[in-house]
């Protein structure tokens, strides 16, 4: 991927806002087809627009909301956020999601979803295999492919599937991804 080494404040900001705002992807109208097409138009939505219209990304857009980012999601961008599914959350151990929504845990679940965006409008064919990615959170993942399907080696080393891809938004991209990402621990 062509990411900026840097992150300004300002910058940093925009991109947790847009994760906030748009956590999910796709818009009730084009959602599907952009979901099943892999590219769509711009769209006139933002991230976080596209994200609250699609019900696959509730949970996504419940924790934005729970870590306090909502309202800095609206920026003008360019943002990449690697969107986990409903699915995916419901896949994280028995407790994990109840324990961070809770107030006291909102500086870790803002931790985590940070991991999920990258500065920059990312498109399927800038990511490149082998690629060790910077995130807004500050720490990295790398992509790799397995049998011609782009996957994401996280922090922990976990490995999450890219399922769909270029869902297109005035202020970004979204990638689908089947996991929840997780950031290496912290020193």
């Amino acid at each position: 991927m062509h990411i900026r080494k840097g992150l300004t404040a300002a910058s940093t900001l925009l991109a947790l806002g847009l994760l906030g705002a748009g956590a999910g992807v796709a818009d009730a109208g084009a959602s599907t087809a952009a979901m099943t097409s892999g590219t769509t138009a711009t769209s006139s939505k933002n991230i976080v627009q596209i994200a609250a219209h699609n019900p696959q990304f509730s949970t996504l857009v419940a924790a934005v909301k729970a870590a306090g980012l909502v309202n800095t999601l609206e920026g003008a961008g360019p943002f990449t956020v690697f969107a986990p599914t409903n699915h995916a959350f419901a896949a994280l151990p028995k407790g994990t999601l109840k324990t961070l929504l809770k107030p006291a845990n909102k500086a870790e679940l803002a931790a985590i979803l940070t991991y999920h965006v990258v500065p920059g409008a990312v498109q399927s064919s800038d990511i490149m295999p082998g690629e060790v990615v910077k995130t807004v959170n500050g720490a990295t993942f790398t992509v790799n492919d397995a049998n011609g399907k782009l996957t994401i080696t996280d922090g922990k080393g976990q490995t999450v599937q890219i399922v769909k891809t270029n869902i297109i938004a005035k202020n970004g991209v979204i990638h689908v991804i089947n996991g929840v990402l997780l950031p290496p621990a912290s020193s």
